[in-house]
């Protein structure tokens, strides 16, 4: 579910499930959680590039996968995502993440938990949580990070998708891409920050992600985790898991 290619100090990390639109299933959590610590460690590693399979990013969290679970289990699968999410930004190295086709749901705040996100364009930025029924479980702190409370607020009512242009204008995207391109740019960032002092570029990530005054980013996420449980028992939520049950895909 994630395929490994090293590119130099230069390692690219790509979610490998097109078949799902690289959702998040609990397995390729899981995967991607061992997957960072192994580079963590690893002092080969100056860089990682975070990037999806085509035909784009991420679609979020499997909401097929989820659909199968009672409002607990869905919960506890969602706070293991938080976690991973939570690692990206512990993460010792620089993480510069690609986005091309999409950016959905988690993918969305997974994509923003990046150091430093590249998006094409014509990208599709979206989250579609509270349209189907429940606030997003995890991760609003990362959203709140790069665009401020007022306007992560209106993005998570996620009335309409963005496309890449308009994620650049509001902080979502540091750089923007023709379709294609996003890749490219983003190794071409990576392989600059991987050839830096390491301790001077770990200790800038610690500054920036620890000792600004971020809040306590669990907190949030077990909060939001504990309102998510609460919406998956509204009839708007089980009319969602139901249809989705029944049409055997991802709605997103």
């Amino acid at each position: 579910m994630l395929k490994l290619e090293i590119q130099g100090r230069v390692t690219v990390v790509r979610l490998n499930r097109p078949e799902r639109r690289n959702a998040m299933g609990l397995e390729m959590v899981r995967q991607l959680a061992a997957t960072l610590a192994a580079l963590s460690a690893d002092d080969a590693v100056g860089a990682v590039v975070l990037a999806g399979a085509e035909p784009g990013f991420c679609a979020g969290s499997d909401l097929k996968e989820l659909a199968g679970l009672d409002s607990r289990k869905m919960s506890l699968h969602e706070a293991e995502a938080a976690a991973v999410c939570r690692r990206l930004l512990e993460f010792p190295k620089p993480l510069v993440v690609a986005v091309e086709g999409f950016a959905i749901g988690g993918g969305f705040i997974f994509a923003a938990a990046a150091d430093i996100v590249v998006s094409a364009r014509q990208a599709r930025w979206h989250l579609p949580e509270v349209a189907l029924g429940w606030l997003p479980p995890w991760g609003l702190h990362v959203l709140v990070r790069r665009v401020g409370w007022t306007r992560a607020r209106l993005l998570t009512w996620g009335a309409d998708p963005i496309d890449g242009a308009e994620a650049h204008r509001l902080g979502l995207a540091d750089l923007v891409t023709d379709a294609g391109e996003a890749e490219k740019c983003a190794l071409r960032v990576a392989r600059r920050l991987a050839a830096l002092p390491p301790d001077a570029v770990a200790a800038t990530k610690f500054f920036f992600n620890h000792m600004a005054p971020h809040g306590d980013v669990r907190a949030l996420d077990e909060s939001a985790t504990a309102i998510f449980e609460s919406n998956c028992h509204s009839d708007a939520a089980r009319a969602t898991f139901d249809r989705l049950t029944a049409s055997g895909r991802n709605l997103q």
